[in-house]
């Protein structure tokens, strides 16, 4: 980024500001982010009950709209499994509402076979038209001792983490597709199914050097021919010989060595990548750094959840901010 470049004489450039625009909105967005107004639609009431299934085996007595609901409770305070059991059972009480609650044990063996609801359902914004779609991934650690082992009889931990691949929408900041893997895949390996879940056009594709290499520009131009595919090359990268007139990664080399990384950065509005970054720290931040589910499909079913959290709060109030004009002289 452009500050390592300028680290020696960081004290003599001015900081940039930023005013946010739409403060009572957004302030207003924050306090309903606290609120514990619930309420259940008449929709949910009839689907709360599992559907009668017609093939073997015992008739389970929720559903999945039933199992998310006390998950997602669940994550937003804080709680395990067994302290979301009693919270949903309280809140259907003050409501009047004769609904069996999902036990413990009941959450930790559905949560390993929930299904999330149909794509697209859950989008917060409708783009009018082909979107700016910047990804990047962020790991995450699971239970288990860990560091503490290690530090306190030097035993080598194995515990493994996890890896939490995100898409983000660079206008709105909703989250649009995820997957959750071991810490052993690459982050290119993931960018198809990321993809997959997006079903809107998209017009620039911007992602760091981790993304870099002629699949993850076909990928992207499989899925919207035309769209432009903004990654930094890595610094030993030159231009193929036999390549099409109408390679990217060439011109993004060529650019590169002509102009310098930095103004490249600039024309290609690469900088952008940083709000996929925030959202990541937005997960760690609201949801927790650490996964609490054993089971690795626990742990996808908790991914999933959390980003749906996220989007109904980002939905809640996000702040419109401008940058301030930039001020001069040496800060202190």
């Amino acid at each position: 980024m452009p500050h390592k470049h300028n680290a020696s004489r960081r004290h003599h450039i001015g900081k940039m500001k930023f005013k946010v625009t739409n403060w009572a909105e957004y302030e207003a967005g924050l306090r309903r982010r606290g609120s514990l107004t619930l309420w259940i639609s008449p929709d949910a009431l009839a689907g709360w009950a599992a559907p009668r299934r017609r093939t073997r085996g015992g008739q389970p007595l929720y559903s999945d709209l039933a199992i998310e609901t006390t998950l997602m409770l669940g994550m937003v305070f804080g709680l395990r499994l067994r302290q979301s059991e009693g919270l949903l059972s309280s809140v259907l009480d003050m409501m009047g509402l004769d609904l069996p609650v999902p036990d413990h044990t009941t959450l930790s063996r559905r949560a390993r076979t929930w299904k999330p609801s149909a794509r697209g359902n859950d989008r917060q914004h409708v783009a009018d038209g082909p979107i700016h779609v910047l990804v990047d991934s962020t790991g995450l650690k699971v239970y288990g001792a860990g560091q503490w082992l290690e530090e306190k009889h030097g035993v080598k931990s194995r515990r493994s983490w996890r890896k939490l691949h995100l898409a983000v929408d660079a206008d709105s900041g909703e989250i649009i597709a995820h997957s959750l893997t071991d810490q052993e895949a690459g982050d290119a390996s993931q960018l198809e199914p990321l993809l997959d879940q997006i079903d809107d056009k998209i017009g620039q594709f911007t992602a760091d050097g981790a993304y870099d290499g002629t699949p993850t520009y076909d990928a992207v131009l499989r899925h919207s021919a035309g769209a432009k595919v903004v990654i930094p090359p890595r610094s030993n990268a030159v231009e193929k010989p036999n390549a099409q007139p109408c390679c990217q990664r060439d011109d993004h080399i060529a650019s590169m060595q002509a102009e310098g990384r930095l103004k490249w950065q600039t024309s290609t509005g690469y900088g952008k990548r940083a709000l996929v970054e925030t959202a990541m720290g937005r997960y760690k931040g609201v949801i927790g750094p650490r996964l609490r589910a054993r089971s690795f499909r626990a742990q996808q079913t908790e991914a999933t959840i959390g980003v749906a959290i996220l989007n109904r709060m980002l939905a809640c109030g996000r702040p419109i901010s401008v940058r301030c004009q930039a001020s001069t002289g040496a800060t202190k």
